[in-house]
């Protein structure tokens, strides 16, 4: 889900994974490339669109991945990679409450910890205990975190609304202990 960077996508496509990359940006609705990658012109949100908009949005489809895999007629992802740029806190809540979470077996996500207001509402401490409760709700589904990654090259900053452009980048890999 998201990021320009398709290196991993293609490589797991050569390596005979079944792939679907979600760009709302490309002209066609669906493009296979090779015999394993599918570019498909969706968002994912953290929420399914009102029909009334929608129909009034041709080029602009947004839905839960809930309902995308409904509709692919999937019912697991292997590995679920996403950089959707501070939308991951908003996904990663709907497929918690949505019990999606367990249809994944690895998730590897790059979150951005921004300041209250951005993505998430509140003061700087309810903003924490939100990330947090997330974090500690994949725990609780048997989530395992056995990777982090902070590229040093990018802004150090937490909670810094005053500085332009102030935010942290990591990326947090988990795997799922129940996963069959």
């Amino acid at each position: 889900l998201g990021n320009d960077d398709n290196q991993f996508e293609i490589s797991m496509a050569n390596s005979g994974c079944e792939v679907h990359r979600f760009d709302p940006s490309i002209k066609s609705a669906h493009i296979q490339e090779g015999r394993h990658l599918w570019y498909h012109r969706l968002s994912i949100d953290w929420r399914d669109p009102n029909p009334a908009i929608a129909a009034h949005k041709l080029h602009s489809n947004t839905k839960k991945l809930g309902t995308i895999l409904n509709e692919f007629g999937h019912q697991k992802i292997d590995v679920l990679k996403a950089d959707v740029e501070s939308a991951e806190w908003k996904i990663l809540e709907n497929l918690i409450l949505e019990d999606v979470v367990k249809q994944i077996g690895q998730l590897v996500f790059e979150v951005h910890i921004h300041w209250p207001g951005f993505e998430v509402s509140g003061n700087d401490s309810t903003v924490v205990r939100y990330w947090y409760s997330l974090l500690r709700e994949l725990e609780l589904k048997d989530f395992r975190l056995f990777h982090t990654y902070k590229d040093l090259s990018k802004p150090q900053m937490f909670l810094k609304k005053e500085a332009f452009n102030a935010s942290s980048c990591y990326t947090l890999s988990w795997v799922n202990t129940r996963w069959k």
